[in-house]
């Protein structure tokens, strides 16, 4: 009996109990980052037919203990395939995953990355009851892929935006996206995240201006007919990716700029990874702490973040000694991460919603292969990622 046909028998009858009881549903909304596919700007930069896939191949273990390379169970596939994205839905579905939020990009006039999105999972998502939502990944893109110790960090394109950008690029998430029925609605408005709020305000001239163009996309919303707009504001308490902005008071801004609610991407922005292997549930110990801290932080709903793992190594020269010493991507990683490390965490979060009522829990990833936090079935741990899911939050199906 394979993995995939065993999780299905999991009894999930008492799963949804307590949320139900409370009168609220969470929805579940996995991070989907999409590298993997062939882009023409990555062709001009890496080479024809590049993908981030060639950077997973080529991770190897760098010091004792590192588990390296991951490898997909299901193989190196073509995420821009709809024949593969609907299997993608179908088996985040089947395990209680009731949205992807997709890492969006705008660079130079025009978006990036998007193909997965728009010819693969739009056509087949209102089909399996899933739903998805837009994260602005608005940081400047650099060459990591992979880096080489000793040298600068190159951009390569700029997240900044002016005012004509800015409406550039809401008018496109407007235009192509927030009309389809599986668009993720909280309390019946689109929910938009965006990532990076000081390279917001650097390119906009100042928090006033960036106020400015956020009511001014909500105006444009709901004259097409849209409703308002939820805002949500990626909170960082520390830099990560070397593109990362200037961490400002993240609580004053989320106020002055009138965003709705607060979540996070990951739990290395907030809490530090203190030795080279650092074990699961002492991160996980940090996180739990972490979310009625930054509930307490800010005036607006916190939405808990629960993180899968977290080794960035294969972005790395694989030839290079491995240095933390030297930050992203040679950094400290998380161990330990197995399922059930993971059905502890979501236990965990659970106990959270069912107490705060929050709509919605984030996790990272479905597929950030090439930071070692995915929910994608590998050839280690198959389905128990995803199982976990099912058993603590069931399913809808």
């Amino acid at each position: 009996m394979s993995n995939d046909i065993h999780s299905q028998a999991i009894d999930t009858s008492n799963a949804w109990e307590g949320l139900r009881m409370s009168g609220r549903e969470v929805t579940i909304a996995a991070y989907y980052f999409p590298n993997y596919h062939v882009d023409p700007r990555n062709e001009q930069w890496h080479g024809e037919g590049w993908t981030e896939w060639e950077v997973a191949k080529k991770a190897s273990p760098r010091f004792e203990g590192h588990i390296q390379p991951r490898v997909p169970l299901h193989g190196y596939e073509d995420e821009a395939d709809p024949v593969v994205m609907t299997k993608k839905v179908e088996m985040a579905a089947r395990h209680g995953v009731d949205a992807f939020i997709f890492d969006w990009y705008w660079y130079s006039g025009r978006p990036y990355l998007e193909r997965p999105l728009e010819t693969a999972f739009m056509p087949v998502a209102a089909d399996h009851d899933m739903k998805f939502a837009v994260m602005w990944a608005n940081h400047h893109w650099t060459n990591i892929h992979p880096w080489k110790s000793g040298t600068p960090a190159t951009e390569l394109e700029s997240g900044s935006v002016d005012g004509a950008q800015f409406r550039a690029a809401t008018d496109y998430l407007l235009e192509r996206y927030f009309h389809h029925p599986a668009y993720l609605r909280l309390d019946g408005r689109p929910y938009l995240s965006i990532y990076d709020l000081p390279t917001l305000i650097d390119g906009l001239g100042g928090i006033d201006a960036t106020r400015a163009a956020l009511d001014d996309l909500r105006s444009r919303a709901a004259r097409a007919g849209h409703g308002d707009v939820h805002l949500n504001a990626i909170a960082r308490d520390q830099p990560v990716l070397p593109q990362d902005g200037v961490a400002l008071d993240e609580a004053v801004l989320v106020n002055r700029l009138g965003f709705d609610s607060v979540t996070s991407y990951v739990w290395v922005h907030h809490y530090p990874l203190p030795t080279l292997l650092t074990p699961y549930p002492d991160v996980l110990e940090q996180a739990e702490e972490g979310w009625e801290a930054l509930a307490a932080r800010f005036d607006q709903p916190y939405y808990p973040n629960v993180t899968v793992g977290w080794d960035p190594s294969p972005r790395t020269v694989q030839s290079d000694r491995y240095d933390p010493s030297l930050g992203y991507p040679h950094t400290n990683i998380i161990s330990d991460c197995t399922p059930e490390h993971f059905g502890q965490a979501l236990e965990r979060v659970r106990k959270y919603v069912e107490e705060t009522q929050a709509p919605l829990v984030t996790i990272n990833a479905w597929n950030e292969w090439t930071e070692g936090t995915y929910l994608e079935p590998d050839t280690v741990y198959e389905f128990g990622h995803l199982e976990q899911i099912r058993r603590v939050f069931g399913t809808r199906l």
